[in-house]
């Protein structure tokens, strides 16, 4: 005995539909908050994964700026006899390599998410901006770490010398850390973008990172570079302000200019808009080139 059953389509409801084609400016994300759950298990995966199978696990995090502040204070203290405006020469390191690992790591990461992800991006669908958002989250849980061993430094110093800044300025910390969030996920997607066609992004951005270090008062302070040619050049890196208002917050040591970080958050703001939509556009056909 056969039973015939009817299917009436239209009164089917789905929750999600798959449609390859979407507006320009249409960013999903909304999608993306619907997918929020996924987001924390990548940001849980990207930490663990890293350390797996390695002996010191995070204590990498500590290793790391601790190696890079003794290079610092050998070359650019001792050999280059550059001055660091008063501030402790450890201080003044570490502070400018704890908020630079930061925004590299968030770059060098999302720059390669379309080339590292194709394998699970051509087997399950989800908004593909959950995976650079994931290493953002992932790499402010190391951000935190290595702060936290930037505090213990400043308060070891602090002891020693009987002098410790904590005030109201420590409140612009989370806004420099947002920033440094937005202007390494922008840059991060858009070189994650064209990556799926040219190859060679992927060579270069290692390279480009380090030279940008030097592009970045992370080893001199902004009024080291006052009467040569080069500065302006210097000023005009939308990480500067960010970098010499991060020391600021710290120590109270320099000046903050408002009108650069308002310049850098115009930068960020346009390199995001861009990089999402650039990403949203190659997102639809990137399995075709990767």
């Amino acid at each position: 005995m056969q039973t015939h059953t009817e299917y009436k389509l239209d009164n089917e409801h789905w929750d999600l539909i798959l449609e390859p084609k979407a507006a320009f400016f249409d960013l999903q994300l909304k999608e993306v908050w619907k997918y929020r759950d996924l987001l924390w298990l990548f940001v849980k995966r990207d930490f663990a994964a890293q350390y797996k199978q390695t002996i010191l696990g995070p204590l990498w995090h500590f290793i790391q700026p601790v190696f890079t502040t003794i290079v610092f204070l050998l070359v650019f203290g001792k050999i280059a006899n550059i001055s660091t405006d008063g501030l402790e020469p450890v201080l003044f390191y570490m502070s400018g390599i704890t908020i630079w690992n930061y925004f590299s790591a968030c770059l060098t990461a999302t720059s390669n998410t379309f080339v590292a992800n194709a394998g699970i991006f051509g087997k399950v669908y989800f908004p593909r901006l959950v995976i650079p958002l994931s290493t953002v989250l992932s790499n402010m849980v190391k951000f935190g770490i290595q702060f936290l061993l930037l505090l213990g430094v400043m308060v070891w110093y602090g002891i020693k010398s009987h002098h410790f800044y904590f005030g109201v300025n420590w409140l612009l910390i989370p806004i420099l850390v947002l920033m440094m969030a937005g202007l390494g996920l922008g840059l991060g997607i858009i070189i994650s973008s064209l990556t799926t066609k040219y190859r060679d992004f992927t060579v270069l951005i290692g390279f480009a990172v380090q030279l940008l270090m030097y592009a970045t008062p992370i080893a001199y302070p902004l009024s080291f570079l006052k009467g040569k040619s080069f500065a302006a050049w210097i000023a005009w890196n939308p990480l500067t302000p960010i970098v010499e208002a991060f020391r600021f917050a710290l120590f109270k040591s320099g000046t903050v200019h408002v009108e650069g970080l308002l310049y850098s958050g115009g930068i960020i703001a346009l390199f995001l808009l861009v990089g999402m939509l650039v990403f949203s556009k190659v997102e639809r056909t990137f399995m075709d080139t990767v």
